[in-house]
């Protein structure tokens, strides 16, 4: 039984001290099968993987650009469910359903993260990401069509339908997302800062739609339709992009390269691993032919052949328990960045969007909540932007400077409470708050994410990346939770939703 792997020759000397040819194959049923194949046509047309190359370069920051239009992707969805924010308080008076949709997206998050986490050995890095944008435009169509333009759901199942969208979308983009962070983790240190500004491009592009399609377009119903398909489009793009940046050569250098250094790793664990279940078995040269390992035939040669051993209950779970292992190897090295990331999203998500969503003035209306997403959502993107400056943060720096962001809590409740007559009531305090709010989560949420794939081996940059995502869920699934506790401040009745989730 034979599986794809990586075959080379070299020489030895047999009992008589004769030269014989020796082919080893090694087995990687870890392995997703196209990167087999991959792997298979990289090592039997270079040998050594871009060894006589030089690096590619980004001409004209191309790749760069459709990074950051990556970014854009997998938080487009979501921001356009939550910004339109006038439609939903008009549709769904007197609810709690922008902080619903806030926690309903962060529960699915949390575990999308976790799934992808186990699924990050078992499909193909392509694969998941293209699932992730098929999640994430599917909802999105259908209400754009079916809810908003043909009208054909009541309030309760179209409440019901709007927090299923948010789910699903939720799901896919969390996939995707998770998988970027790995995969840019195998490309230079800028690439996820790109990505990173990607996601605060997504809320810019989405508030300055909504802004401009309110106010050109007067009818509630028809702006929203044209706000929503808008979204679909740049999601669309993103999608295109995507698959033809993979194919690109400087892509194909830098993930290949990663995965090299992944399994010399392999390759270096197969004589302490021989005890647990690795066999080695040896055969004569014709048998390799007879297998198509190659074309050449060698006198006297001998055929090394190492075999995973097959799959069984306990195998599997010590599979299990060495995936677990890795992880908890990568949080020790990265714990500071872990919990940095946790707290700048945990703070964040407290007052974003749901308190924000609430926010009133009698002079601006509903116009107050979508200028101070507007202002997030920028002041969001200067922060990753500024998160490319070249300077080294220590992991515990890092730390206090996010936990620093807590004084933001009393001062946005200043700005609802009391609810008639705020202590902080001038529309110019939430404003500016949200521009100081949004600088610092661009900063912090991206930092910590740039440096913590720097502190790992290259061969664990994309666990590394997925588990600063997991952390970055936890902080944001908290901060949904913690949310709801603001929602009394801004409602004179205490009713959340009143039988919405009923069907």
């Amino acid at each position: 039984h034979f599986s794809p792997g990586m075959y080379s020759e070299e020489w030895s000397r047999n009992r008589q001290g004769r030269e014989k040819a020796v082919i080893t194959n090694f087995s990687f049923s870890q392995l997703p099968e196209e990167e087999k194949r991959g792997w298979i046509k990289s090592h039997s047309v270079h040998g050594e993987l871009y060894s006589e190359e030089s690096i590619p370069d980004d001409r004209h920051h191309a790749i760069y650009f459709a990074m950051l239009l990556a970014g854009v992707g997998f938080l487009l969805p979501y921001n356009s469910f939550i910004t339109d924010v006038d439609y939903l308080h008009r549709k769904f008076t007197g609810t709690s359903i922008v902080f619903d949709m806030s926690l309903t997206y962060i529960l699915v998050a949390l575990s999308a993260v976790i799934v992808n986490n186990a699924l990050v050995e078992r499909l193909s890095l392509n694969t998941r990401i293209c699932v992730g944008y098929l999640f994430a435009l599917g909802p999105l169509v259908f209400v754009s069509v079916f809810d908003i333009w043909l009208e054909l759901f009541d309030t309760q199942q179209s409440y019901a339908l709007t927090l299923a969208a948010i789910a699903i979308v939720a799901f896919g983009c969390t996939v995707q997302q998770s998988s970027f962070y790995g995969y840019t983790g195998m490309l230079p240190k800028r690439y996820t800062q790109g990505v990173m500004t990607g996601e605060s491009t997504a809320g810019v592009i989405v508030s300055l739609s909504r802004i401009f399609t309110k106010l050109l377009v007067e009818d509630e119903k028809n702006n929203t339709i044209i706000f929503f398909l808008f979204s679909v489009s740049i999601e669309t793009l993103c999608f295109l992009l995507h698959v033809v940046v993979r194919r690109t050569h400087f892509v194909r250098y830098h993930t290949d390269r990663a995965r090299h250094s992944w399994l010399k790793g392999q390759m270096s664990n197969f004589t302490s691993k021989n005890h647990s279940g690795y066999q080695i078995h040896y055969d004569s040269i014709e048998e390799a032919d007879a297998v198509n390992l190659g074309n050449s035939s060698h006198e006297d040669g001998i055929y090394v052949r190492f075999d995973v051993p097959k799959p069984d209950t306990k195998r599997t779970w010590m599979g299990v328990k060495e995936l677990l292992d890795q992880r908890c190897a990568v949080a020790r090295m990265i714990w500071p960045y872990m919990l940095s990331i946790l707290v700048t999203y945990f703070i964040t998500l407290c007052l974003f969007p749901g308190l924000e969503s609430e926010l009133r003035n009698d002079t601006l209306g509903e116009w107050l909540p979508i200028l101070t997403m507007a202002l997030f959502n920028l002041a969001d993107f200067v922060g990753k932007i500024l998160a490319a400056c070249p300077y080294e943060w220590g992991g515990v720096q890092l730390l206090v400077c996010s936990c620093l962001r807590v004084l933001f809590l009393p001062l946005f409740v200043m700005c609802v409470s009391p609810v008639q007559h705020p202590l902080l009531a001038h529309p110019a305090w939430p404003c500016g708050l949200s521009l100081m709010l949004g600088i610092s989560n661009g900063y912090l949420g991206s930092v910590p994410m740039i440096q913590a794939a720097g502190k790992v081996p290259l061969q664990q940059r994309e666990v590394a990346g997925n588990t600063m995502t997991v952390s970055y869920m936890a902080g944001l699934m908290l901060g949904s939770a913690v949310s709801y506790s603001t929602y009394s401040l801004t409602s004179q009745d205490l009713q959340f939703t009143q039988n919405m989730f009923l069907l």
